[in-house]
């Protein structure tokens, strides 16, 4: 028998009480599985806590569901809007283009642009083939005739490329011409290679069309008997304004067009001017068509735009500044940003869900393992009642959705300290590209890929999932260990997600009197943390459970919401870099990076930021003098001696894997109490590289002293106020000790307080303090 696989993902990540939730399923070795509507309470197995706990909820949609195998599209590519077949050119043809190929020798044929059926040999098209050279072929159906060019394609570099079909002869030309700068390309000048060539053959025959063959851009049209038609021979690489003329260009207006001049409108079919669409708030998937026919191209799985092009010159390092240079349209044969299965099942929610962390829970087979699915989504209230909020980090659960970083770094072992822990379902999501990659991931041909969404199955965003790098719960699941606290303690509370705050902005939390975060709320749109600190300075309560928090400046486009743009740029802890150039994102025009490097470091808003991490061991916090302070000592009542944090579910600390401190020179309100510190980290732990102009020895967990969480306290305006753990572990101390630890007891008065009305404790001991309001 076949194995029983399930996986799954909503059409919608936040939700409320009554609305509709697409669910959408792909099985493989079953045609049923049972579903069940589970509402999530706390998702670590750690035997030191209470294990994996979930509440079954009436539904109209629990019981058995038909499911089936379902097929994802993966690669980038632009299709083509042809209804009046103008690209069907059957007699004289040219195509041409400026491309920068990243993997030319992949093994695999690459089609750059044409209106090609690769199963029944009908139409044209221009391509790499798999030696990694230029070629040109056209079909009738029973034979293809092809021409390629002498001299291989060199990786990352700009080339002009053509080719030319005379119908009346049959003599078929293609053309490779280096175009490459002193900025543009890989190699530079000094390199003696020689890219140009010029080959010529006398075709058999010309060109024949099928109807429904569409014209594509980097991809051909495919079939298979089970799916149907799909693309595939996609490309690696940038494209910059390709253009189809039916007839024959001669070299001298092809050498023109090559020198940067627009192309004759004599005979002109299309010519897609990537240029055209850019504004100071981004740009989108359609690339313009800027011929007489308006034939505009649609992106699917997300081309990258906002990319530099063949003409980049160095001088500008963003698209809004120079958008002639900013042409290139990536492609990657590895892309998947939408799987666009069929829905399985349309789930009418109970109107009286109380607002929480969900999941439709799907059995087939054994029902574990590969066999169970939870397919996370988040009911907030239809009108907020609760005092508290529980803000689920959203947006950094896209930017770690299906990581292979555990897998494919080379420094993950000495990062992590400890060897993987490979369970069968990291196995399934490593080895299928059907799931997508994460902004930790790299495409096949080295760059960083910049976009993730949740239209596709989120491995890593389940319940008992555990990091295979370090051997702990992290993000979503980790968050759960928060939840758990909330419901042991009785509090009343809901929850919304980064796509409301980003939505919304303050108007979404504003209604609530406190706010907790994540354990890891890493990355964060600029909508997002305007909306926390106007909060806050109006007067909100806010919790920051976490560490490295506000750190990457990220987007999210109006129109899809799915959907998150970050670029990695030259500073921060990254998996890696984005290119010269290409710093800004597409989604918005804004520069991406780090927040810090923006002018908006997290000690503005929260009182600490990003100084360092580690993992295998996590550390107990130590009180410091200011948590005996009158104003604060409120926080202490009921725990017992100096010592905060002796346990945790990760590495038996609260203090621990990724650390924020102190600093008032990036912002720390200079009134910020120091409440507790950590110390006596391992060696493991290195200080964050944006820290550092020089490396020295030293800057390890034991010998640097600025390697620390800090927890931290102040008021704000308004009679609001910040608390900051300082720690990604802190969140999962709580449940330990069947949730009686002191970590706990703190997080509960500290609680207590911020969800009461008027003012704060400690708040009429203002003497010193009197300039602060």
């Amino acid at each position: 028998m076949a194995q029983v696989k399930l996986f799954g993902y909503a059409n919608k990540i936040s939700i409320k009480p009554g609305e509709t939730i697409d669910i959408h399923v792909n099985a493989d070795g079953a045609t049923t599985a049972s579903a069940q509507l589970v509402r999530l309470i706390h998702g670590d197995e750690h035997p030191d806590g209470p294990g994996f706990v979930e509440e079954e909820i009436s539904c109209e949609a629990n019981g058995e569901w038909q499911v089936k195998k379902q097929y994802t599209q993966i690669g980038s590519f632009l299709e083509v809007a042809d209804p009046q077949k103008r690209l069907a050119v059957e007699g004289s043809l040219t195509l041409y283009a400026f491309i920068l190929p990243s993997l030319p020798e992949a093994g695999l044929r690459q089609c750059l642009l044409g209106r090609w059926d690769n199963v029944r040999n009908f139409g044209y098209c221009l391509g790499i083939n798999q030696k990694g050279h230029l070629e040109f072929w056209v079909g009738q159906g029973d034979e293809v005739d092809y021409v390629e060019t002498e001299a291989p394609l060199i990786p990352k570099m700009w080339y002009f490329v053509a080719a030319t079909l005379d119908a009346a002869t049959g003599r078929a030309t293609i053309h490779q011409e280096s175009v490459a700068n002193r900025y543009n390309s890989l190699l530079g000048k000094v390199c003696p290679i020689d890219y140009r060539s010029h080959v010529s053959e006398a075709f058999r025959f010309r060109q024949k069309h099928l109807p429904d063959t569409p014209f594509l851009i980097a991809g051909s049209r495919d079939w298979h008997e089970t799916r149907g038609h799909f693309v595939s021979q996609t490309y690696c690489g940038k494209i910059d304004r390709p253009g189809v003329h039916a007839r024959v260009l001669t070299w001298h207006e092809l050498a023109t067009i090559m020198s940067g001049a627009l192309p004759p409108p004599d005979g002109m079919a299309a010519y897609w001017d990537t240029t055209i669409g850019y504004t100071d708030h981004g740009i989108g998937d359609i690339v313009h068509d800027a011929g007489p026919y308006r034939l505009d191209a649609k992106g699917y799985n997300r081309p990258v735009r906002g990319q530099t092009g063949w003409n980049w010159s160095g001088h500008n390092d963003c698209f809004r500044l120079a958008p002639h240079e900013y042409g290139g349209v990536e492609f990657h044969y590895d892309a998947m940003i939408d799987s666009n299965w069929q829905v399985t099942r349309s789930v009418e929610l109970p109107a009286d869900l109380k607002s929480g962390a969900y999941a439709i829970r799907l059995r087939a087979g054994p029902g574990t393992g590969l066999g169970e699915e939870h397919v996370v989504f988040f009911v907030r209230p239809t009108t907020p009642r609760a005092r508290l909020a529980l803000l689920f980090p959203t947006a950094s659960y896209l930017a770690y959705a299906n990581e292979h970083l555990s897998f494919d770094a080379q420094i993950i072992q000495p990062m992590t300290g400890q060897p993987p822990i490979v369970s069968e379902i990291d196995i399934e999501m490593y080895k299928n590209w059907e799931f997508g990659l994460s902004t930790y991931d790299a495409w096949a041909d080295g760059n960083g890929v910049c976009y993730s969404s949740y239209h596709r199955p989120l491995v890593n965003m389940r319940p008992k999932h555990r990091t295979s790098s370090m051997g702990v719960t992290w993000q979503f699941p980790a968050d759960l260990s928060i939840v758990a606290w909330l419901e042991h303690k009785g509090y009343d509370y809901e929850v919304l997600t980064d796509e409301d705050l980003h939505r919304e902005g303050v108007d979404a939390i504003a209604p609530y009197t406190c706010v907790m975060s994540g354990t890891h709320p890493e990355y964060y749109s600029e909508k997002m943390l305007d909306a926390t600190e106007d909060y806050i300075a109006q007067g909100g309560r806010y919790i920051y459970m976490g560490g490295n928090g506000y750190y990457w400046n990220v987007a999210f486009g109006d129109d899809d919401p799915s959907t998150m743009e970050v670029r990695k740029l030259d500073s921060g802890m990254r998996a890696w870099s984005a290119r010269p150039g290409e710093h800004y994102l597409a989604t918005t025009g804004q520069k991406s990076g780090l927040w810090k490097n923006l002018g908006r470091p997290p000690q503005k808003c929260l009182g600490v930021g990003f100084i360092g991490e580690g993992f295998e061991t996590s550390r107990p916090y130590r009180r410091m003098p200011d948590s005996y302070h009158r104003t604060v000592s409120w926080m202490m009542t009921g725990v017992e001696g100096e010592i905060l944090g002796d346990s945790g579910l990760a590495y038996g600390g609260a203090a621990g894997l990724e650390l924020d401190r102190y600093d008032l020179q990036y912002g720390t309100p200079p009134h910020a109490k120091i409440i507790a510190s950590s110390g006596g980290h391992s060696d493991n732990y290195m200080l964050s590289i944006e820290e550092i102009l020089y490396p020295y020895p030293g800057l390890a967990g034991s010998q640097d002293y600025r390697i620390r969480a800090d927890m931290v306290y102040f008021n704000a305006p308004n009679n609001g106020a910040v608390f900051s753990s300082g720690s990604i572990a802190f969140g999962q101390a709580l449940p330990t000790k069947n949730f009686q630890n002191n970590i706990s007891i703190m997080l509960g008065n500290i609680v207590d307080a911020f969800i009461k009305p008027g003012m704060l404790p400690g708040c009429l001991w203002v003497n010193e303090e009197k300039q602060w309001k």
